[in-house]
């Protein structure tokens, strides 16, 4: 029997993927590659991703057991049930299923079973919409909150810092414009850090951009 696959998978030590250390993979549906940013299983699995489809690309349709979570950041993903263009951002609860695709190709941030029990509303957000901070100043935009888990996008000016203070689960944040420094680390666009629970999550602003964050619920064991 083969043993699950597990990247990043210690979820109590920091990880850190900056975007010149993408890894793209090819997944089993032709025209679509994925980055694995942290993964427990195969095919079916409880993962982290940048997942990135040519244009004209599709992937079978399937379900979603314990939930799907993405945000699109760069062109129009797509599924029966609607067009998602860049900055939207989708929860689908436990259960639910699609077929999904792009005419024009695209790129997203996406989080396949890690909902809590429960937490089964759907949600689609236009992060566009969402006021930009002035410089030296950061805005905090609620996306989603249950439990022990909450989303928000950090949207800071240059010289902006916002600090997460330690939480009980991990947290993490992606860089969706602009650059940062997290806890040390520098981050240009779509790099991703997570940090282990009990401890702060600071990000600093190097030029005007956003920041995904979230406080992580841990994987069943």
């Amino acid at each position: 029997m083969t043993a699950p696959l597990r990247v990043r998978a210690d979820f109590a030590a920091p990880a850190c993927v900056p975007p010149e250390d993408h890894q793209w993979i090819a997944s089993p549906e032709s025209g679509v590659e994925r980055v694995m940013l942290d993964r427990i299983g195969g095919e079916q699995a409880i993962a982290t991703s940048l997942v990135r489809y040519a244009p004209g690309a599709h992937f079978a349709e399937h379900f979603h057991p314990s939930g799907e979570e993405f945000l699109v950041l760069e062109g129009i993903f797509e599924d029966e049930f609607g067009d998602y263009p860049t900055g939207t951002y989708v929860r689908n609860p436990s259960g639910s299923h699609h077929r999904p695709g792009s005419g024009p190709g695209c790129l997203i941030f996406v989080k396949l079973r890690q909902f809590q029990r429960g937490d089964d509303a759907r949600l689609v957000v236009d992060t566009n919409a969402l006021a930009h901070a002035a410089a030296g100043a950061v805005a905090i935009h609620p996306l989603h909150h249950y439990e022990d888990e909450t989303v928000a996008i950090l949207d800071g000016g240059v010289g902006a810092v916002h600090r997460l203070e330690a939480a009980s689960v991990p947290q993490e944040a992606l860089v969706v414009e602009g650059s940062v420094r997290a806890n040390q680390q520098s981050l240009g666009r779509l790099g991703w850090l997570r940090m282990p629970a009990g401890e702060i999550l600071e990000v600093e602003f190097e030029t005007p951009g956003r920041v995904l964050t979230k406080t992580r619920p841990l994987p069943a064991s």
